[in-house]
């Protein structure tokens, strides 16, 4: 199985294993956010979590929906940063799952910002911002493929956020009104406080059907959605 790189970060293959690396690292972050929810879990309460409620915080009614299964068997919700190099390795293996699944397997995003990143919050409320115009797909798509470009910067770069809007042809008056909107923030702050009582405390992490996944590798990874698209 080899995952696919971007055409505008491929080259030979240092920049390969460097996402291969990372994304071994997302799996494993997924791991031991899924061993510390479990923790916190045992610790609040004696008794099981609600299953409606905790279904509610994975997918809510406003969660924005990657793609939609036109015979869903199965919801996997990635909660993410735009900034996080581990999101942007993991970001062209959910894509060919993506589509590979996408007849019976519905794809969600959640915003989870990282403190530690300067721009995640300003990239979250511009792909939010992209969202309310229909056109969460290319935003997030741009976010990714730019990553390299802006990430870990000092600087804040919501005017290059700007400009990935007008390049989608987006109505900037809309545009800049729903940035400004303080609703556009506490959009995504909804998000991660739906994440933080779920146990998420890194990105990426992943829910499949409700629960958080626990896998060790990537084909487990993939083999735990083929199960679930197959049911």
């Amino acid at each position: 199985m080899s995952t696919p790189i971007p055409p505008s970060t491929r080259s030979p293959k240092k920049p390969k294993i460097v996402v291969w690396i990372l994304l071994a690292a997302a799996v494993v972050a997924a791991i031991i956010g899924y061993a510390v929810a479990q923790g916190n879990s045992k610790a609040a309460s004696p008794q099981a979590a609600d299953a409606a409620t905790t279904e509610q915080q994975v997918v809510r009614e406003n969660s924005r929906v990657l793609s939609q299964a036109p015979s869903e068997k199965a919801v996997l919700v990635e909660f993410l940063d735009y900034e996080c190099e581990a999101c942007g390795a993991a970001y062209p293996f959910v894509e060919e799952l993506r589509a590979e699944y996408s007849e019976n397997v519905t794809f969600v995003h959640r915003y989870f910002p990282l403190p530690g990143h300067l721009n995640s919050t300003n990239a979250a409320v511009a792909v939010e911002a992209a969202a309310q115009q229909d056109a969460y797909e290319p935003m997030y798509k741009k976010m990714f493929d730019t990553q390299a470009q802006w990430g870990e910067s000092a600087d804040n770069k919501s005017a290059l956020f700007r400009t990935y809007a007008e390049d989608l042809g987006l109505d900037m008056a809309a545009y800049d009104a729903a940035v400004a909107d303080p609703a556009t923030e506490e959009r995504v702050k909804l998000d991660i406080a739906d994440g933080k009582a779920l146990g998420v405390s890194g990105t990426p992490t992943f829910f499949l059907d409700g629960k958080m996944l626990n896998v060790q590798t990537l084909e487990q990874f993939r083999a735990a959605v083929a199960a679930t698209a197959a049911n």
